[in-house]
């Protein structure tokens, strides 16, 4: 029978009366745990989809190569992967996963029945984080989901604060460098755009020399929270990139949707009004924006050409009187706009 890359969940069905619920950790986040099932046995799927259906959003595969697609496009947030499989064991499954940016943090629990000792200490050596012999106990599977649950997402949490910054809230600089290369890497496997929005605030060394440094401190705060209210998708990042510059980087976003965002960017900050007599563009706090696009497919370069771009248009957009919006696609010409 002919298997999806990913079957979602079904209608939740209940667990053994007798369960007690493990409480997730405060940092957990406010959904239901993704979770990613590999077997090529229908009946391991099903049993472990009656386990485990209830409290998670659940994914299945019945060959490595799905499994490894799953990971790449939903992130599942932990994986119960068989050993022995038709196309690729799990082990070279796991091998690939720790071996992509994207998807080396993610946690596998190995599912076999090849029990023993010998084959447990591989599994662990291999980097799994544990291992639940076969035929599979629904309680012993849904205590252990949990506890692995638990300390990823407390992992996360500690993780997401050492990538956070300190005075605005958003991400940081090391933040977005990590992530910058690991949506480069993704773009120019699927050959999807990818497109980066650098932008400062106008003027600022003025607002800081008449406001004082605790207003301009509040100033980027504000900004900060107006560019994340702006960026919708959970997949698209703001960050600041030092000082009074911020970027945003837009995965899966074509040039002109990129400059629609950065118009939008620019519309919010102004809107805020948050006043700045000292500025000579206007009596509000302005940014200006450098947008950079990597094409689709066939497009070369390196994540850095991105940035560099992106740079390169901030400046042209500063040079040309500050408050609007200039972009290019990598290996094109230059555009200019204003709302």
């Amino acid at each position: 029978m002919t298997q999806p890359d990913f079957v979602p969940t079904q209608p939740p069905v209940a667990s053994d009366a007798s369960e007690v619920d493990l409480p997730l950790p405060l940092t957990a986040p406010q959904r239901k745990p993704r979770l990613l099932v590999v077997d090529d046995q229908p009946i391991h799927l099903q049993v472990l989809h009656r386990a485990l259906a209830r409290d998670h959003q659940l994914f299945m595969a019945t060959t490595g190569a799905q499994a490894l697609k799953v990971c790449r496009n939903q992130a599942p947030d932990l994986v119960l992967l068989d050993v022995v499989m038709p196309d690729m064991d799990g082990f070279e499954v796991l091998q690939q996963l720790k071996a992509a940016p994207e998807t080396t943090d993610i946690p596998v629990i190995f599912v076999t029945a090849h029990g023993g000792d010998e084959i447990e200490t591989q599994c662990l050596q291999a980097g799994a984080v544990d291992f639940i012999p076969k035929p599979v106990n629904p309680s012993v599977v849904r205590a252990r989901v949990k506890t692995h649950l638990t300390l990823k997402f407390q992992s996360d949490f500690l993780r997401d604060m050492a990538f956070m910054d300190g005075l605005t809230g958003v991400s940081n600089r090391r933040q977005f460098d990590e992530r910058l290369n690991v949506e480069w890497g993704r773009a120019q496997r699927n050959g999807t755009p990818l497109s980066l929005v650098l932008l400062d605030v106008d003027f600022f060394k003025a607002y800081n020399d008449h406001y004082g440094h605790q207003a301009g401190d509040d100033c980027l705060r504000q900004l900060a929270s107006v560019l994340k209210a702006s960026l919708r998708r959970p997949t698209d990042l703001v960050a600041r990139y030092g000082g009074e510059e911020f970027v945003c980087l837009l995965p899966e976003t074509a040039f002109s949707d990129g400059m629609d965002m950065a118009h939008k960017l620019l519309s919010a900050v102004t809107r805020r009004a948050m006043p700045h007599h000292f500025s000579a563009v206007a009596p509000v706090v302005t940014i200006s924006l450098g947008l950079a696009t990597r094409e689709g497919i066939g497009q070369t370069g390196r994540a850095e050409d991105l940035l560099a771009l992106a740079d390169a248009q901030l400046y042209r957009a500063k040079h040309a009187g500050r408050a609007q919006v200039c972009g290019q696609r990598l290996g094109a010409g230059p555009s200019h706009g204003q709302p």
